[in-house]
C-alpha cells in the first residue's frame, strides 16, 4: 500500500500517485460508505477528502506553532512522512511494510527534484507551479499526472533493481578501448558535424551521452559547456528510462553469456544471444506506458468509462523527434544557475540502447538573468526581516541601485506584446516607486510583499520564454529530425558490431570471479568515487534462470536484500557522524569505510563528519547532493588542495577472520581505481 501526494495549503490536490492496493482499499471504505444506487466520486475527489484533515492540520501547525510534524505511524501500521517545500506540501505513505521513513522521505525528495528537471524556476513560485501541476484543462492534466506517476515508478523500480540508484551514482560500462573510441567519435565526429551543420537551427549541442540501459557507455560535453552534475545526469537516466524501459525478462543472459564477459581471463569468442527482433520492439512499445490506471470491477459504469477514457490519453511510445525541456544547474563565468533551460533529445538506437543530446537553446541567457534578479529580491526580502537598524537597509539600498539599471535595460529588451511583459513592468514601477522615491515609503518591511510580487512576475516571465510552446517559431529552434536521424544513423554505424556484446555486458559488467582469487571470501562490494560520482559494483544477478557467484533464485535474492539493507544501515551511522562501521549478521560480515584521498592518492585524515538531524534531506546524490557539501565542509581544513570522497561496502563471510577482513578493504580501494581496469570519463 503505497501512496505520494503533492497538495497547496488550501488542501487542493496537485498531483497523487497510488499503487494498487491503496486504490483498492481506498475504493472499498468509500464505497461501503455510500447509501445504494449512488455512483462513486472521482478518485481525485476521494484523494483529496481523505488528506484534507492533514493538510489542514499541517498549516494550522505552522501558522499557530510555526512548526510541524514531519512523520507519524497510524493505529493500522501505516506510515506517514510529510515535507513543506515552500507553499507545497508533499506526503508519502507506506501501509504494507516495505518502505521505512527513510526511504519515504528519499521519495519525497525525489519527486521534487524531477519536478525541478521539469519546471526550472517556476517552481520558486507556489502560485505558478500549482498552475503548472495543475492545468485546467483536464486531458492535459491527466496526462502531465500520467508522465509524472511513471517518472515516479521508474525510480522506484531503478532503486529496487539497479546498485547504481541504490547508492544514486553512475555506472560506467567496463571496456576501456571501446569507452575511449565512443567519446573519440562524439567529439570528433558526432557533435562536431551537428554543432557545423547549416541545418541545426539555433540549437548547440553541450552534451552527448551512449546508455546500455542505465549504465554510461560513452559520455562526451563539449569545451564551452558547464559540468553535467552527478544529481541531473541520474535524474536525466530516469527519463531515459522512462521513455524507453529497459525489457529485463528478455534480456536475461544464459550462463554462457557470463563466462564470455567476466572479464577474466584472456579475452575470448562468444556467441551472444540475438537482439530482439523488430517484431518484438515493436510489440513491447504497443504494451500500455507504466502507471497506466487500473480497472476495478466493482466500480460502476459511468465510473469505468471515465477510468477507461484516461488510456486514450496516454501517448505511447514518445516521439523522440520532439525534445524535452529540461532545466539543468550550470556554472558559468557569469555565476552559478541551477535551472539553465536545455533541451533533450533520447534517440533510441536499439532496444536498451539510446543515445542521449542535450542542446543549449538561444535564449539560455534569459535565464541567467532572472536567476540574478530573484537572487537579489530574495536577499533584500531576508535582510528586511531581520533588518534591526538602518545598516541592513542602506546596505540593501545600495546594493539594489545596480540591480536596478540591469533590470530596466532586462525589460526593456523583452517583448513589449507580451501581458506577461505588461505585468512585470507595471509591478517593476510601482517598486520603485515605493523604494527609491524621495519621501516614499522606502526600504521597510512595507516592501516585503512586493518582494515577493516582483519575484512571481519574474518567474512568470521565465515560464513564458522557456516552459510555453509558440508555435512554429519554437519548433524552428529545434534540431530537425533528418539532423537527428544522421546522428542515429552515425552511433548505429559505430555501435553495430558491438550492439549485441554491449547489451550482455551491461548485464555482466564486473563479476566476483575475477576478485575471488586475490580476495577469498569476500561476496560482494560497491565501491564509490563520490568526487566524480561514479561507482564500481560486481553485477548482481537473481533471476531463477541463471546461476552467479551468488547461486540462484532464492539465495541470490537473499544476498541482494542483505546488500540494499547494509546500504540503508550505513546510511543511518553516516548521518550519525560515523565514517566507518563493520558489523556482523549471522553467516555475513560487512564493512563500510568513508574516506579523503588528496590528488596523489594520500589519504587524509579522517575528520569529524557533521552530524546531520533525523528529519534532513536524504544523503545520497540525486535528491540531495549530500557529498558535494561534505566535501566543502572537509576542504575548509585544506586549503589549495583538491580533496576526494571515496566510499567501500563489502560482504565477507562470516568465518574470514576481522584482520583479513580489514586486509582485504585496504587492498580492493586501491585497486578498484586503477586507470588500466577502468575507463576515465
Amino acid at each position: 500500500m503505497k501512496c505520494m501526494l503533492i497538495a497547496s495549503e488550501s488542501a487542493e490536490v496537485l498531483f497523487h500517485w497510488t499503487d494498487l492496493e491503496f486504490q483498492h482499499n481506498v475504493q472499498e471504505q468509500y464505497g461501503a460508505s455510500q447509501e445504494e444506487g449512488e455512483g462513486l466520486p472521482a478518485f481525485e475527489d476521494i484523494i483529496s477528502t481523505l488528506f484534507a484533515p492533514i493538510i489542514i492540520s499541517c498549516s494550522t501547525m505552522v501558522d499557530r506553532q510555526g512548526d510541524s510534524y514531519t512523520s507519524f505511524t497510524t493505529e493500522n501500521k501505516h506510515i506517514y512522512v510529510l515535507h513543506q517545500f515552500d507553499e507545497c506540501l508533499y506526503i508519502a505513505v507506506n501501509g504494507d511494510g516495505e518502505e521505512k521513513e527513510d526511504d519515504l522521505r528519499r521519495k519525497i525528495y525525489v519527486m521534487k527534484k524531477m519536478i525541478e528537471v521539469m519546471f526550472g524556476m517556476v517552481t520558486l513560485s507556489g502560485n505558478l507551479l500549482r498552475k503548472e501541476l495543475r492545468p485546467q484543462d483536464t486531458e492535459q492534466r491527466a496526462r502531465l499526472w500520467k508522465h509524472l506517476q511513471s517518472l515516479l515508478e521508474t525510480y522506484s523500480q531503478l532503486r529496487e533493481n539497479d546498485q547504481s540508484f541504490l547508492v544514486e551514482a553512475v555506472e560506467r560500462l567496463i571496456h576501456p578501448t571501446l569507452c575511449e573510441q565512443c567519446i573519440e567519435f562524439l567529439e570528433r565526429r558526432l557533435v562536431q558535424q551537428l554543432n557545423n551543420s547549416g541545418e541545426k537551427a539555433r540549437e548547440e549541442v553541450l552534451h552527448a551521452f551512449i546508455l546500455v540501459h542505465t549504465k554510461l557507455l560513452a559520455f562526451y560535453s563539449s569545451r564551452n559547456a558547464s559540468t553535467l552534475t552527478t544529481s541531473d545526469l541520474l535524474a536525466l537516466i530516469i527519463m531515459a528510462q522512462n521513455m524507453y524501459p529497459s525489457n529485463v525478462d528478455q534480456d536475461d543472459l544464459s550462463p554462457e553469456d557470463v563466462e564470455s564477459t567476466s572479464g577474466s581471463g584472456p579475452e575470448s569468442f562468444y556467441t551472444p544471444e540475438p537482439s530482439p527482433s523488430s517484431r518484438d520492439s515493436s510489440s513491447s512499445a504497443e504494451k500500455p506506458c507504466r502507471g497506466s490506471t487500473p480497472v476495478f470491477e466493482f466500480v460502476d459504469p459511468d465510473i469505468q468509462m471515465a477510468e477507461d477514457s484516461l488510456h486514450t490519453l496516454e501517448v505511447c511510445p514518445p516521439d523522440p523527434s520532439t525534445p524535452r525541456r529540461v532545466f539543468l544547474e550550470v556554472s558559468l563565468k557569469e555565476g552559478l544557475c541551477p535551472m539553465m533551460p536545455h533541451s533533450m533529445y533520447c534517440l533510441p538506437l536499439w532496444p536498451g540502447i539510446t543515445l542521449v543530446l542535450l542542446t543549449k537553446i538561444p535564449t539560455s541567457g534569459v535565464a541567467m538573468s532572472v536567476y540574478k534578479f530573484l537572487e537579489a529580491f530574495a536577499k533584500l526580502e531576508n535582510r528586511l526581516k531581520e533588518a534591526q537598524g538602518g545598516s541592513a537597509v542602506a546596505r540593501s539600498q545600495l546594493n539594489l541601485q545596480d540591480v536596478r539599471s540591469k533590470l530596466d535595460k532586462f525589460i526593456k529588451a523583452l517583448e513589449p506584446s507580451e501581458l506577461q511583459h505588461a505585468q512585470l513592468k507595471n509591478v517593476w514601477t510601482e517598486f520603485k516607486n515605493r523604494a527609491f522615491t524621495r519621501g516614499g515609503p522606502g526600504f521597510n518591511k512595507d516592501l516585503i510583499p512586493w518582494c515577493k510580487n516582483m519575484k512571481t512576475q519574474l518567474c512568470g516571465i521565465y515560464r513564458q520564454c522557456f516552459l510555453t510552446d509558440s508555435g512554429p517559431a519554437d519548433i524552428s529552434q529545434r534540431l530537425p529530425p533528418a539532423l537527428q536521424e544522421r546522428a542515429q544513423a552515425m552511433i548505429q554505424e559505430k555501435l553495430m558490431d558491438w550492439k549485441d556484446f554491449l547489451l550482455v555486458k551491461s548485464k555482466r559488467n564486473i563479476t566476483m570471479v575475477s576478485y575471488l582469487e586475490d580476495f577469498p571470501g569476500l561476496i560482494h562490494f560497491i565501491c564509490v568515487d563520490r568526487s566524480s560520482g561514479q561507482m564500481i559494483a560486481p553485477s548482481l544477478t537473481i533471476t531463477e534462470r541463471n546461476t552467479s557467484e551468488l547461486g540462484k533464485g532464492p539465495v541470490a535474492h537473499y544476498i541482494k536484500n542483505k546488500v540494499w539493507g547494509l546500504v540503508r544501515t550505513t546510511r543511518h551511522y553516516l548521518q550519525k557522524g560515523y565514517s566507518t562501521v563493520t558489523l556482523r549478521d549471522g553467516d555475513f560480515f560487512f564493512c563500510y569505510f568513508l574516506w579523503f584521498e588528496n590528488e596523489t592518492g594520500y589519504k587524509l585524515e579522517a575528520g569529524d563528519i557533521p552530524i546531520l538531524p533525523d528529519d534532513s534531506a536524504p544523503i545520497g546524490m540525486l535528491a540531495w547532493d549530500y557529498y558535494r557539501k561534505l566535501l566543502r565542509y572537509y576542504s575548509k581544513n585544506h586549503q589549495g588542495e583538491a580533496v576526494k570522497c571515496y566510499e567501500l561496502l563489502t560482504v565477507h563471510l562470516g568465518v574470514i577472520p576481522t584482520e583479513i577482513i580489514l586486509q582485504h578493504c585496504r587492498q580492493l580501494a586501491s585497486k578498484l581505481w586503477e586507470p588500466s581496469r577502468n575507463p576515465l570519463l
